[in-house]
């Protein structure tokens, strides 16, 4: 449905209507985006940084980390870590210029499994923020929630006060040890969980409502918000407008340039559709999950399994091109 030039003066666009509902974070290591959308918040991972440091404009920043990882010293393996370490902090630097709240950094997807060893290079990365004259509190430390690093999470968060973004989340198992871990927020995936359900199954079209990424999005959210937990539900990884209009209301969204350049040319009336009311009143029960309980929940998740291993597969090819680039 198109809408008149005139009243499309006095409407506001999709984009923004969203944000009056939702915490609107770019997903970008891109300066340039995060100007133009304006959003609170936003997040990097090895494939954005990646992306980036490809980009002539941002030569310098990379040169800038190679220098540090020489001055450091230690091995050409021990440079090239610090160089990477440096790297992504020096975008969150910059991004957190543009932005009026926080910025997302990820530990290195290979730790995935090593508890103690994500606790590690997320104190180090907060370390470097602070050399930076940058405070935690602007700060959110991506794991993957696997079950060591929604340990770490947990350890993180009590002991050290660093706030966690867990992500490359895909089942309910994952949503629920992460709120009983107490981490600040989640990253559900969506577009990855519908890619998985085309790829599989019959359907290969689904309305917003009926999207498998929209519905689990949806329950986590419900449930979160039915129990009183205060992790932020933050979805992520969106194949198209669609999807997100449908999980308007959710507390975070994380949108790509691409759909927040679509976002910004629409012009409908966006209503919520998620809620704490209607979350309080829905029919889900609460559970409890030690490591065992977590392990075979999220066993059952076919989906979930195969997402979870192939994002961490997928993040540590990209941080492996990322340390080659550097050396």
């Amino acid at each position: 449905m198109s809408v008149s030039p005139v009243k499309r003066q006095k409407m506001e666009s999709v984009l923004d209507q969203l944000k009056h509902h939702t915490t609107v974070v770019a997903d970008t290591g891109d300066f340039n985006a995060i100007d133009e959308y304006k959003p609170l918040d936003a997040t990097t991972n090895p494939s954005l940084i990646l992306a980036a440091a490809q980009m002539p404009a941002y030569q310098e920043l990379v040169d800038d980390a190679v220098a540090y990882g020489k001055k450091l010293g230690g091995s050409e393996e021990e440079q090239i870590k610090n160089a990477c370490d440096k790297l992504f902090v020096l975008f969150g630097a910059e991004i957190l210029k543009r932005i009026p709240g926080r910025v997302s950094t990820e530990v290195d997807a290979r730790l995935s499994f090593d508890k103690e060893g994500m606790i590690q290079r997320a104190r180090r990365l907060i370390d470097l923020y602070k050399e930076a004259g940058i405070g935690k509190d602007r700060i959110l430390i991506k794991l993957s929630s696997t079950w060591e690093g929604i340990q770490a999470g947990k350890v993180l968060e009590a002991e050290y006060g660093i706030h966690c973004n867990m992500t490359l989340l895909f089942s309910f198992a994952q949503a629920v040890a992460c709120a009983e871990a107490g981490v600040t927020l989640i990253s559900p995936f969506v577009g990855r969980i519908l890619d998985w359900y085309v790829a599989n199954g019959d359907k290969k079209t689904y309305e917003p409502s009926e999207d498998p990424g929209v519905k689990s999005v949806t329950k986590i959210y419900n449930y979160y918000k039915k129990f009183g937990y205060k992790t932020i539900v933050m979805g992520a990884s969106f194949r198209n407008t669609g999807e997100i209009k449908a999980l308007t209301g959710c507390d975070y969204l994380t949108i790509s340039p691409k759909l927040l350049a679509e976002l910004s040319k629409e012009y409908v009336k966006l209503t919520p559709t998620l809620s704490v009311k209607e979350a309080q009143a829905c029919e889900l029960e609460k559970i409890h999950l030690d490591e065992k309980a977590f392990r075979w929940h999220h066993n059952e998740d076919q989906m979930a399994v195969e997402k979870l291993s192939d994002g961490i597969r997928k993040f540590a090819a990209d941080a492996i091109k990322l340390e080659r680039m550097l050396k």
